[in-house]
This record gives C-alpha cells, structure tokens and sequence, in this order.
C-alpha cells in the first residue's frame, strides 16, 4: 500500500471533495465508522463482554473522527464516553456536527478544556480508549490540555487497550519522531493511506500495530500520487486476491509438497514447529527430513507430517553424506525449507552448498542454514531457482560481515543491499519487518507485538512461507502474506493470552484464524 506524506494527503482530500464531490462531512463519516469498526475487531479479540470505550476528542478534525466513531459505537449497543481536550464551545465544523449527532445518539460528551483538569482526572475504567486528540496536521512539542489528556491516556493504559485515531497524539506524521509527549497506542487506526512518519523505526515503539481505515479515495486519484519514498505497506487489502477459491476437485497435490530439512539433537523443536506451521498454512503434504536420532520425536509432535530420518554427524545434526539421500526427495518438491534447528557443523555448510546449486524450486534459507554461510554471501549468487532469506539482524550481520549495530543502524539499506547482491527475496526480522527483492519496493510489515520475542516464533514463519511457495505464491507474495499473518497470529493470540505469555506454539496453532481474517473459506 503505497505512503504518503501529511502534504499528500491533504491534497488526497481536497480532491476528493472538488473533484469528486465527496464531501469533507462524508469523508469524517467514513473515518469515524472504519475506527469504531476496528475498535469493535479490537474489543471482540481481547474477549471484552460488555467494553466500555473511553474516547478523548480533540478540537479539530481528530475530534471530528472520535465524535463520528462514538456515535457509530453507540449505534453499535457499545456503552461509551467522551471528554474534550477544550472546552465544547471550541468544536467547530464537520466536528461539531458529528459532535451533535453523538450527543443524540446517547454518548455522554464532557469537556476538560484545562491541563489541571486533566492531571485530577482519574480512570473511570475503560476497556478501550481512543485517542482523537491530535491529527497528522500537529508539529513540535505539545502544549495545553491535550499534554494533559495525552499523560492521562498513557497513564490508563496499564488496564485499557489503547487505539490512535490517524496517528498517536504528539507524533509527527511525516517524521515519525516523538517531539515531547506522545501516545503510546496498542493500535494505530491511520486515515486513508498509511503516512509517512508512521513506517519509520523511531515511531514504532508508538503506533503498535498499523491498520488503515478505507475512506474512499478514488483509486485513479491515489495512483497519480508520486510517494516521497520507496516504501510500502503491507496491508490487508492487497494480500486478499493472493489466497483464491479453493476448488472444489482439490487434492493434496493440487496444494503442493514442501519439503523441510533441519533438527539436530537437542533441537527437535524447531523443525517440529516449523512442520506444524506448515500444515497449519495450507500445504497439501508436508514432508521433514531429520536425523535419525531424532526423528520419532518430531513424528510423535507433528502428527500430519511425514518424519524421515537420515544420516547424522556425531553430534545429532544431519550429515552432509545425507545428501545422497536428501536429493531424491527434493525431485517432486514444490518448495523447500532448509534451515530450523540444523545447528552450526561443517556439515551444515554442504548441505546449504549443494542445496543451493541443485535447487530447482522456490526455497527458503532460515536460522543455521544463514549461519553456515557466514562471510560467504557470494555462495548464493550461483542459485537457480528462486529464493528467500529469513535472517534475523545477528544473521544478517554474520553472513555479510558486519555488526548487528551496523545492521540495526540502516536496515532498511542492508535488506536492500542484501536483495540486489544475492538476487533473493530477503526477508530481515524485527519490529517492522521489512521484505525487498529487487524488482518491488520495500515493503514494511507493521502486525506483530513484543510477545513474538519469544523462542520458535521464527520457526513458525518458515514453515509458514515455505507452505505458500508450495501453493504457487511468487516469492515477493509469499514473504509479504506470510510476515503478515505471523504477526497477525501473534497480535491475535496477544489478545486473549497476554504478549508475556505467548508461545511459538501459539503462533501455529493460531495460523488458521489469521488467514481466516483474510479469507471467508
């Protein structure tokens, strides 16, 4: 989804409304209801019964979206309130008519148009609050009331989920930096097109995770914007069309056969979890080649895959003698995933070597399949067949020399960088994901939360992707729908077990639900 500036964007409205005769109290309209939808997703997800919604107005066009919400909550059976950053008297415009309609729909309206107000306020225990104070148009430290509705939002926000209208008060749009106060919102609810400010590192610790509320720019108009920027998000809308009907004469083959090669003594989990991702994400038949000496316990967790066991090294890791072996069942492969639990032994180097020159299938490189070719990037230029990286930065940073600093420093430029050198899709972890390969833009991924910071969850993202290339996604696809639906597992087992106690085995099992928000079959 393309980006755009504050400058943009504004220009995006005006056209709207002249060119189009859409008019700015419509436009309102369909940002309040695309929030107070998102809000109600938000609410049913955590598990809230009866949610009460706490929502902080501004006095501008911010307000306006919080008013509008408001009444749709409402209408909706939704018990909640809302308090001005000012006094009533200072709503003006398409605000203070959406204002009026939430007053007749029922929701109780009160102003606090004083900083010291809001510092003797106290949490009248909401479920969710909404941030409507500032909008993208605010710059610099803040001042006023709003500082004061801004501290108390973030000081509720330990018993309340929090939800930013367009972007989180106190948060330049354009830069993405803090100036002084800012919300710290669990979800960021952005008008119309993503804004620039909002993909960048040092606003991610602000906006939790991005959804974008549809307000029906016409298209034509929003392809004629030029973005000031290479990036893009990835969003709901534009991965939908990539999981088509199934049909009705399906077999398994018709879903594809992935093969995954990894696991070493010690380390049965990781292709275990990687196995059950893989069933979980569509793949008609999933295949694990381990050792030997491990291979009854993967068989024993990862029930609907077929568990081969092959030579080992005296360690438990698969030996590169293995090959032998290995190759047959790599002939009727439609994707392969080499990589989760293999260890780092001479013998993984080989593996990884042979797989690259003989490969004929889409195939991913994950964990020591990256760390076996470390300062040997050069290796995976002399590939055949399309590829994808899924490191980490330690990875990033062992494969192409450098430091994890220097990689967290400019990720962006390493993804790139690591794209156009060895012609893959690459894929760098962390908050913001960021996947590039040469002939896309870089497409930034924004679901996700803290709890993933937990061991297996990148297991679970390889066994994922490696099922859509299975299933025929290009690449580019693949990477983009998978690191989408990992994070929107995560957000979605967040929700009703809590980040700290999130599991990689969570992350599988909650697949089905994540690509269920995306398909209706």
């Amino acid at each position: 989804m393309k980006v755009v500036s504050v400058a943009q964007m504004r220009e995006l409205d005006r056209r709207a409304a002249e060119e189009f005769n859409i008019p700015s109290e419509e436009l309102m309209d369909r940002a309040g209801d695309g929030v107070a939808e998102i809000v109600e997703r938000l609410a049913g997800g955590a598990g809230f019964r009866a949610p009460f919604i706490h929502l902080i107005a501004g006095r501008g066009n911010n307000g306006g979206d919080a008013f509008a919400a408001a009444h749709y909550l409402k209408v909706e059976g939704f018990d909640c309130e809302v308090w001005i950053a000012g006094a009533k008297g200072d709503i003006q415009g398409d605000a203070l008519k959406f204002m009026s309609r939430a007053r007749q729909s029922g929701v109780p309206i009160h102003e606090m148009p004083t900083k010291e107000d809001w510092d003797a306020a106290e949490s009248i225990g909401a479920d969710i609050i909404v941030d409507g104070i500032l909008g993208i148009g605010a710059t610099g430290p803040v001042r006023g009331p709003a500082i004061g509705a801004i501290q108390y939002i973030n000081g509720c926000s330990h018993q309340a989920l929090v939800v930013a209208i367009d972007v989180p008060s106190g948060l330049n749009a354009d830069t993405g930096q803090a100036e002084g106060e800012s919300v710290i919102a669990d979800v960021t609810a952005t008008i119309g097109l993503p804004k620039l400010g909002l993909l960048d590192p040092a606003a991610l610790e602000y906006i939790g995770t991005l959804d974008v509320v549809d307000i029906g720019i016409p298209p034509n108009v929003v392809a004629e914007v030029q973005s000031e920027t290479e990036l893009a998000l990835i969003h709901r809308s534009e991965l939908m069309p990539m999981l088509p009907r199934r049909s009705r004469a399906a077999h398994k083959g018709t879903f594809g056969r992935v093969v995954l090669i990894g696991g070493a003594r010690g380390f049965s989990g990781a292709i275990t979890l990687a196995a059950r991702a893989a069933v979980r994400s569509g793949a008609g038949l999933v295949q694990c080649l381990v050792p030997q000496g491990i291979a009854p316990v993967v068989a024993g967790q990862a029930l609907e895959a077929m568990v081969f066991g092959v030579e080992e090294t005296e360690n438990g890791s698969i030996a590169a003698n293995a090959w032998r072996a290995i190759e047959p069942m790599l002939e009727k492969a439609d994707a392969i995933l080499l990589g989760p639990g293999l260890t780092f032994h001479k013998d993984s180097f080989v593996l990884v070597r042979n797989l690259v020159r003989a490969a004929e299938v889409p195939y991913v490189l994950d964990a020591d399949a990256l760390n076996a070719l470390e300062g040997q990037p050069h290796l995976l230029t002399k590939s055949r067949a399309p590829m994808v990286l899924t490191p980490h930065p330690g990875e990033m940073a062992r494969l192409f020399g450098q430091t994890v600093e220097q990689v967290q420093g400019d990720r962006r430029g390493v993804t790139v960088a690591a794209a156009k050198y060895t012609n893959a899709t690459v894929v760098l972890k962390g908050a913001g994901t960021l996947v590039a390969q040469n002939d896309q833009p870089l497409a930034v991924n924004l679901t996700g939360n803290p709890g993933m910071a937990t061991g297996g969850a990148g297991d679970v993202l390889a066994g994922l992707l490696v099922a859509l290339l299975g299933q025929g996604l290009k690449p580019f696809d693949a990477a983009r729908l998978a690191v989408y639906l990992h994070g929107r597992a995560g957000d979605q087992v967040a929700l009703h077990k809590s980040q700290a106690g999130l599991s990689a085995g969570d992350l599988a099992d909650e697949l089905p639900f994540a690509f269920r928000d995306l398909a209706i079959r």
